[in-house]
């Protein structure tokens, strides 16, 4: 008997915080949309208009993947999230307004060897963003990436 295998798909990216209230107030300064607010300080969820953004209390996280809380790596952890711009102005405002929020600027704009435009922001665990505009990425007006085939 064969079986169909599931349908892939990434829903949800979970950001371990060492602060929820203050990590939600970053969220919701960067204008993603909480959802699901009767959830308190508990858990919180933000619509990015594709995969959602989840913010759980970095311990509580550690345990329930049963992996050590400490130490807690200020080094770079192998994962990006990623912000597609239009243009290059446009990355220079996101980055510009993210440190406007409490983000930290890891990387200044530059031109890139693919012939992109890109800077790097870190949210208040120091989870680090590419804000970026990339040769053949389109965002379309759904808020979504648009990739060619």
């Amino acid at each position: 008997m064969s079986k169909v295998p599931p349908i892939p798909r990434l829903t949800v990216i979970t950001l371990g915080v060492s602060s929820m209230r203050a990590s939600i107030a970053f969220y919701e300064a960067l204008g993603f949309a909480r959802r699901i607010r009767s959830t308190g300080e508990a858990v919180a969820f933000f619509d990015t208009g594709g995969p959602v953004i989840g913010l759980f209390p970095w311990d509580q996280l550690a345990e329930d993947v049963t992996l050590p809380d400490n130490p807690r790596p200020k080094t770079f952890r192998g994962v990006t999230l990623a912000w597609n711009c239009s243009s290059k102005e446009e990355v220079d405002t996101v980055l510009d307004f993210a440190i406007s929020k409490g983000a930290s600027l890891l990387k200044p704009a530059h031109d890139t060897s693919y012939g992109g435009y890109s800077g790097y922001f870190a949210d208040p665990d120091n989870h680090p963003w590419e804000v970026v505009v990339a040769p053949g990425i389109e965002v379309g007006e759904d808020r979504r990436v648009h990739l060619p085939d």
